[in-house]
């Protein structure tokens, strides 16, 4: 179930948006003029929405440095493109 909130609910009712990201280990998005505004999230969440990225990205900069080979965005996207069967 998907959580909005207008953001002064962030300060007025700060307690229950934490129970919600922190119990439920679900984002509260919050709107302002009825309009989307932000995302709250517990660090968990964050965390776990992250750590394959930052992971990937570590990997990368230690390959990059042990090598002066360097890729082209042209042979990048090309190899993508191959994985994922788009022309």
């Amino acid at each position: 179930m998907m959580h909005i909130r207008p953001v002064s609910d962030l300060s007025n009712k700060f307690s229950e948006i934490e129970n919600i990201v922190s119990a439920n280990r679900s984002p509260v998005f919050l709107t302002k003029n009825g309009y989307g505004s932000m995302v709250v999230m517990s660090l968990d969440l964050y965390e776990s929405l992250t750590h394959t990225i930052e992971s990937q990205l570590n990997e990368a900069d230690t390959q990059a440095a042990s090598t002066n080979a360097r890729l082209s965005h042209e042979e990048v996207f090309s190899h993508i493109r191959s994985q994922i069967k788009i022309s």
